[in-house]
């Protein structure tokens, strides 16, 4: 019969012994070495070549959504001051066919010069 020689208490320390080991290996740079630049190179140059496309296209998507953000405020400037300029030309319209119909039917109507006044009575 084998016997188990690893005990709880040895599993413990062989765990602790290869976290350290690991721990030691990164600060020394021993865990990625150069043979592993060598072994994957191509997969290293995609993997470079992925993430500046992906921080090319993140950057072109924020100035894009910038510039469609500014353009939107452009429009609804542009859509206020058209609303504005056809109201006042719709008054102006208004008016001017008012007294053009007046004066083709011959009323003698012309527009008041001073404003109407409001008379109040005492009871």
């Amino acid at each position: 019969m084998a016997s188990n020689t690893d005990t709880p208490d040895t599993l413990n320390q062989t765990m602790i012994h290869r976290s350290g080991n690991v721990m030691r290996r990164l600060i020394f740079g021993q865990v990625v070495s150069s043979d592993f630049f060598a072994r994957n190179w191509l997969a290293m140059i995609l993997g470079v070549f992925m993430i500046l496309a992906y921080i090319s296209g993140k950057y072109s998507c924020q100035t894009k959504m910038e510039e469609v953000n500014r353009l939107t405020r452009q429009l609804e400037i542009v859509n206020a001051e058209f609303v504005r300029c056809r109201s006042r030309y719709m008054g102006q319209i208004r008016e001017s066919s008012m007294q053009a119909m007046v004066d083709s039917l011959g009323l003698n109507l012309g527009v008041q010069e001073n404003p109407p006044y409001r008379i109040k009575t005492d009871k």
